[in-house]
């Protein structure tokens, strides 16, 4: 076999993908600007979106259910904003769109303290409900605005590697903000109010970055870039473009696979919603609800690192299928009788969650980039984008249901304290003395659950070959990287 065929190994694969960030020296400080704001920002926001329930129901006094009817409503309101947000950002540009967001944001975040630190405050609950909703669309606009100025201060060279850079420093944000919550919880022992508190720091910081680092909007180059070859955009509105694509087989196709895999993505919803609360009930008040979070975007970081350059060589659908099977099959680890560990209790159940998020990732790693080139794959040409959009609408539905619900399905297994014969005992206490069954612990609830979400896995896997009819996957990864090379998600808000 000659030299010019020879495959390049898995080795030479990653090593030429960490030289393909070289040619980020070429942007200008602006693209490092938003990168750390992009650090600072998403480490309120993941630790905010982990502690939410908590903070709610421990700090304010709100039920379960209220809890995540609250919930619900932000992250509705941001999803609805996410329509908005990019021609909002287009029309006042990335500087002004970012001092708008975090200016508005710092003024609610000091609210919340305000409110979270004044005991004898009335309805404060609905109080922070309502500042919630008013930061949602300041806090989804945050995303657009990021994948916006990763474009503009980006050559067409070097877009690739800063939109991996991006999802690289999101999951990073992730990583402290999930860590920062032990911090204040366990460390520090104040107030879950504090990661608010935490959040009025970040914000004062992006503001000083955004001053000193930011002070040129124009596309790096001088001019907007153009694809090469690229066909020009049509002139048709958008509510015909819709008309349009409302009759073509291959929208049925995409809304049909991302009905089947919602009940993975509903996992992530599940892992702020639901398990903090279950954690903390099933381990007792210290657990560390931080630290097993962070499992996740420390994995992804590395896995995405050493696994972007070897996933071009699977089919795109039978990546994103066994991938979301791997994810699935996390809820499962929670499934288990905690006493076939032999251990205590809380030791059982810190296995099972750990068990639980390094297969939810390992999961993520492998699916979550492939949905998007998928979508960009099945999707007519000219119309990607409008896939793209159209393909979270069963992810909307799915998410707000969710989060309605989640108090109600935590209140069935999973409630703080139980009623055994008119007596409140806690939860943890009536699993020791094996005083409630399997069908009404947790563990009942996480094997429904992942049942759910399996079963729809194995659905999909059985009707790939019409899935796939129509998609053309040797253009799509050219697609994907230059729009969303590293499968960066959508906001977890």
């Amino acid at each position: 076999m000659s030299a010019a065929t020879a495959v390049p190994s898995a080795a030479e694969k990653i090593l030429a993908y960490f030289r393909d960030f070289g040619v980020l020296r070429e942007t200008r400080r602006e693209f490092w600007g938003v990168q750390l704001v992009n650090l600072l920002d998403n480490t309120f926001y993941f630790a905010m979106l982990t502690i939410g329930a908590l903070f709610l129901s421990h700090d304010l006094g709100m039920s379960d259910q209220a809890a995540g009817r609250v919930i619900a409503s932000y992250t509705s309101a941001a999803v609805i904003s996410l329509t908005f947000s990019g021609a909002v950002c287009d029309w006042l540009g990335i500087r002004r769109a970012l001092r708008l967001s975090v200016g508005a944001m710092l003024v609610l975040r000091l609210a919340v303290v305000g409110v979270g630190l004044i005991p004898t405050l009335p309805h404060r609950g609905a109080l922070v409900a309502v500042l919630l909703f008013l930061m949602a669309p300041f806090m989804a606009s945050m995303n657009t605005i990021y994948q916006s100025a990763t474009k503009r201060f980006t050559t067409q060279r070097s877009r690739s590697a800063g939109f991996n850079v991006w999802y690289l420093v999101m999951n990073l944000g992730s990583a402290a903000g999930e860590y920062s919550i032990d911090f204040v919880r366990l460390h520090l022992r104040v107030a879950n109010v504090h990661i608010f508190t935490m959040g009025v720091v970040t914000a004062i910081l992006c503001l000083v970055c955004i001053q000193l680092l930011m002070s040129n909007d124009a596309q790096l180059g001088g001019v907007e870039e153009s694809e090469p070859g690229g066909e020009k955009s049509s002139a048709r509105s958008p509510l015909a473009i819709l008309r349009g694509v409302a009759h073509e087989p291959a929208l049925l196709r995409l809304l049909v696979l991302m009905a089947l895999i919602v009940g993975v993505r509903a996992v992530y919803t599940y892992q702020y919603l639901m398990m903090p609360k279950y954690w903390e009930r099933t381990i007792g008040p210290d657990a560390a609800i931080g630290a097993l979070s962070m499992i996740g975007p420390v994995g992804i970081v590395v896995g995405l690192i050493f696994f972007i350059p070897l996933a071009n060589r699977f089919k795109v659908l039978n990546m994103l299928v066994f991938g979301a099977m791997v994810s699935a099959s996390s809820l499962f680890c929670m499934a288990l009788p905690w006493q076939i560990f032999g251990v205590g209790i809380a030791q059982a159940h810190y296995i099972m969650a750990t068990l639980c998020m390094i297969l939810l990732t390992v999961g993520e790693v492998i699916w979550g980039p492939k949905i998007y080139e998928f979508t960009a794959a099945i999707a007519p040409k000219g119309q990607e984008g409008t896939y793209l959009g159209l393909s979270l609408l069963p992810w909307f539905v799915a998410k707000t249901l969710v989060s309605w619900f989640s108090g109600d399905l935590l209140q069935r297994w999973s409630p703080e304290k139980v009623d055994l014969n008119g007596v409140q005992i806690p939860l943890q206490q009536a699993m020791i003395h094996n005083q409630i069954d399997y069908w009404h612990t947790p563990a009942a609830m996480w094997l429904l659950l992942g049942g759910y979400a399996m079963v729809s896995c194995l659905i999909a896997a059985c009707i790939r070959g019409w899935l796939e009819e129509g998609a053309h996957f040797k253009n799509a990864s050219a697609a994907a990287g230059g729009s969303n090379p590293a499968g960066a998600p959508e906001p977890a808000s």
